[in-house]
């Protein structure tokens, strides 16, 4: 069984409660802020095996025998960088690894670790093998990351008692623990924290038989009646992502019981997601304005982040985090050196006749 966190100690949190975020993740495509008892459901419907949890199968047997092996020699598992755009299971996992290990987790986020006092009241509550999960680890300050290090490579933990002249520095051991880091922005961790994971984990979108899978299972988790069409219409426009496709499901179910029989059938999700504004790609009006923005204002790009931004009126941070990595696998868009570009598919998805472009000044293939 896996300890709870320390309700005493406000930094340690548990995902889907209040947070102390200042930037709350944004809702996606149609979806708005849950309801209590949706995020009652979300806990719910979150994998707690390994045999649960559908897709990433190469990252899911390479962590089998990482944890394998570490239970085998009665040692804490190497530090873990999971990675990956918005809602891929990046916390489920974390949890699902603790309990393999068959250790406690203790959760809490960067933006709530303000003061090195934070880090260091949670590490010194930890016990030997025990898991510590960061989410947001990009938004670590400075200060708290500095001891972060010792404690991470040498189970030490430096604290500083006093100021000045008379102050004094006190070194704790710390029993062997195991750090599992979660980021959707790998650009933005310095480079002294990452070397010292042992183990990066890349989570990528998922393919479409797996959120058919996912939405299969959250169906009935949550006793909704859906027929397979129905869970691949849900599951084809989920932007590979589990976490949008739990919410797009709740939403069709809404649509299902007050405008069907409750069932939830292919015509039933078409209907339902063209109300929500969803289209058979999987994209939101958010995502259509951004290419618009891109071709009607821009004439197709190159446009920078800041300018392209405004030009949508959604913050800079939103559209790199959450909209721009699936448009870019969609092959809607490029990210160049020179700004954000629409390519020759997006044309074709707006209906508009792609321009023939001049070749670049510098690197251009010919």
């Amino acid at each position: 069984m896996m300890k709870s966190p320390n309700s005493r100690n406000a930094s340690i949190t548990s995902k889907g409660q209040a947070r102390g975020r200042g930037n709350p993740a944004p809702a996606i495509s149609g979806a708005g802020a849950l309801s209590p008892q949706e995020v009652t459901e979300d806990r719910a419907l979150r994998p707690t095996r390994v045999e649960d949890f559908v897709g990433q199968e190469k990252l899911k047997e390479n962590l089998g025998i990482f944890v394998e092996a570490a239970r085998r020699r009665g040692d804490a598992l190497d530090h873990v960088l999971l990675f990956g755009p918005p809602g891929l299971g990046k916390t489920t996992l974390a949890y699902i690894l603790a309990a393999e290990l068959g250790v406690a987790i203790r959760a809490t986020s960067g933006p709530v670790m303000e003061r090195p006092g934070d880090l260091a009241a949670v590490l010194t509550q930890m016990t030997d093998r025990d898991v510590l999960f960061i989410d947001e680890i990009h938004r670590l300050q400075p200060v708290v990351e500095e001891i972060l290090y010792p404690a991470m490579e040498d189970y030490k933990l430096d604290i500083v008692i006093g100021h000045g002249a008379g102050s004094q520095t006190l070194k704790l051991t710390l029993p062997k623990f195991t750090l599992i880091g979660a980021t959707t922005r790998t650009g933005l961790i310095t480079a002294p924290l990452r070397s010292r994971f042992g183990v990066d984990a890349h989570l990528n979108y998922y393919q479409a038989s797996e959120m058919v899978r996912i939405v299969t299972r959250s169906a009935r988790l949550l006793g909704i009646s859906i027929d397979a069409a129905g869970a691949e219409e849900i599951g084809r426009r989920a932007r590979g992502t589990p976490r949008v496709a739990n919410r797009l499901l709740r939403r069709v179910r809404d649509f299902a019981q007050v405008k069907a029989d409750g069932r939830i059938t292919q015509s039933v999700a078409e209907n339902a997601l063209l109300a929500l504004e969803v289209d058979g790609m999987g994209l939101d009006p958010m995502d259509r304005s951004i290419l618009y923005a891109l071709i009607d204002k821009f004439h197709g790009g190159p446009v920078g982040l800041d300018t392209l931004s405004v030009a949508v009126s959604e913050e800079a941070g939103t559209l790199s985090d959450v909209y721009e990595p699936f448009l870019i696998q969609s092959g809607l868009m490029e990210r160049t050196p020179r700004g954000r570009v629409a390519t020759v598919m997006a044309y074709q998805y707006l209906g508009r006749e792609a321009p023939q472009r001049a070749p670049e000044l510098f690197g251009a293939a010919q």
